[in-house]
């Protein structure tokens, strides 16, 4: 049993020591800190570690499936270090002889960062690879059931600073964890990266220092009358099966069109799904969620054969995630919103208007601003969609969990800390990575005069009377 901890203590010397360690790398060359992000990575993707912290994750959590954590930790780290690989972070980043503007890159010092328990094995490496690159120290506050988790990622990556003769403070573990340790951390650091639930990312905001926070997911995939039926159904199959549904990024709701809809529903079939009739529809809402509409834990990143047990349904052998057919959305509706689940709710839609608006509708009762995808031939469709849908991410014939965050087979940055706009009460809508931890001071050179004449600024507007 954790005994009492004084928050403000606690974390007052861990911040003490942070800070210490902060002030030995803020000077450090950009050869220094990316040969010291490239060891932590490599660190962190040698197979028997990976596999041990996934082990320790699963084991911790009760949630997700080993396979699919190894593989995050590989692929997330990877990627990560591709993205950040020969890009600048120290010093002068720009030069424009143009505007006379040069653009210097500084640390912004301690980040506070919150770890959520269902990405406990890939999150800490993520956050500390743009910590060290940033020249940023980072303390990180896990989940209450991902600590073991947190504290083992932590202890590699401070070996490693160790081994190079750099203060192992530069990255720290929280491992008394309680809410007011994690709320202290919030309040106390420069810089608050925030992935975890909606609470906390709200302490976040309202802690009185700059944050980066995400928003809760509830991705929307649409399939309309051009899609290849077979590949859309693999690739949301592929998706929503992914680590048993832990990741935010999931399909949560699928939006097809009449005209292919039982199509593709049989499509889905075909790659393991079971679409329950009314009568288990009942029975799965009654075992999902309580009387005050929150989540049973026993169901959540879970495998279908566990669901179907906890509500009462004889689940069909091979099959491996469950479809609910829903015609409404808002508090009535609980299929509309997130799962946590390998669990999709199918829509109907007649005209492609009805989609767009079925989208947002959706998205704004669960999980504004975050994400939604579609499956078509028609790129007239895409553009009208990235048009008129409010979410920060539209994903393109892809299987949205494992695109969201970035891919080998797309442009978006790998990252597992996903903004979602001012929609889902967030300060970016960009996949946050090492360039959100910089601060930038502007040197500006005098330049030639270049303001314009009225009639250059304002055109006819100036001489229309």
């Amino acid at each position: 049993m954790q005994t009492e901890v004084n928050a403000k203590e606690y974390i007052g010397d861990l911040m003490a020591r942070s800070r210490k360690a902060q002030r030995t790398i803020e000077h450090a060359s950009q050869e220094e800190v990316d040969d010291l992000v490239r060891r932590i990575a490599w660190a962190s993707v040698q197979p028997e570690f990976a596999k041990k912290l996934a082990e320790t994750l699963v084991e911790e959590s009760g949630m997700g499936y080993l396979p699919d954590k190894i593989a995050k930790i590989h692929n997330k780290v990877r990627g990560a270090l591709r993205d950040m690989k020969g890009r600048k972070s120290v010093g002068v980043v720009e030069d424009n002889k143009e505007t006379g503007i040069i653009k210097i890159a500084k640390p912004m010092g301690v980040i506070g960062a919150l770890i959520p328990v269902t990405n406990g094995e890939a999150t800490p490496i993520l956050k500390a690879m743009f910590a060290i690159k940033t020249r940023n120290s980072i303390v990180m506050a896990p989940h209450p059931k991902a600590i073991q988790t947190n504290n083992m990622a932590v202890a590699l990556m401070r070996s490693v600073l160790k081994e190079q003769g750099w203060p192992e403070d530069l990255i720290i573990g929280v491992d008394k964890v309680t809410v007011e340790v994690s709320k202290e951390l919030l309040r106390s650091c420069d810089m608050n990266l925030a992935t975890g639930g909606p609470g906390m990312v709200k302490e976040a905001y309202s802690g009185g220092r700059p944050s980066q926070g995400v928003g809760a997911g509830n991705a929307v995939s649409v399939v309309d009358e051009t899609a290849d039926l077979a590949d859309a159904a693999k690739k949301i199959m592929m998706s929503k099966i992914f680590d048993y549904a832990t990741s935010c990024s999931t399909e949560n709701s699928l939006v097809i069109c009449g005209e292919v809809y039982d199509r593709f529903v049989e499509e889905l079939k075909k790659v393991g799904g079971y679409l329950v009739d009314k009568e288990e529809k009942v029975k799965l809402k009654n075992a999902m969620w309580d009387g005050k509409g929150v989540l049973n834990r026993e169901i959540v990143a879970k495998p279908a054969k566990r669901i179907a047990e906890v509500a009462g349904i004889k689940l069909p052998e091979g099959k491996t995630f469950i479809m609910i057919e829903e015609d409404g959305v808002g508090p009535d509706h609980p299929f509309a919103a997130e799962k946590l689940s390998v669990t999709v709710a199918l829509f109907k839609y007649k005209e492609f208007g009805d989609a767009l608006d079925l989208v947002n509708r959706i998205t704004t009762h669960s999980g504004p601003g975050h994400s939604c995808g579609i499956h078509t031939m028609n790129d007239d469709r895409v553009k009208e969609l990235g048009l008129k849908v409010k979410v920060s991410r539209i994903i393109i014939r892809q299987p949205q969990c494992l695109a969201n965050s970035g891919a080998w087979t797309n442009g978006m940055p790998m990252s597992l800390t996903l903004g979602c706009g001012s929609w889902g009460g967030n300060s970016t809508t960009s996949n946050v990575t090492w360039e959100h931890l910089l601060n930038y001071s502007w040197i500006s050179y005098p330049i030639k005069m270049n303001k314009p004449t009225d009639l250059e600024l304002f055109g006819s507007v100036a001489v229309s009377k």
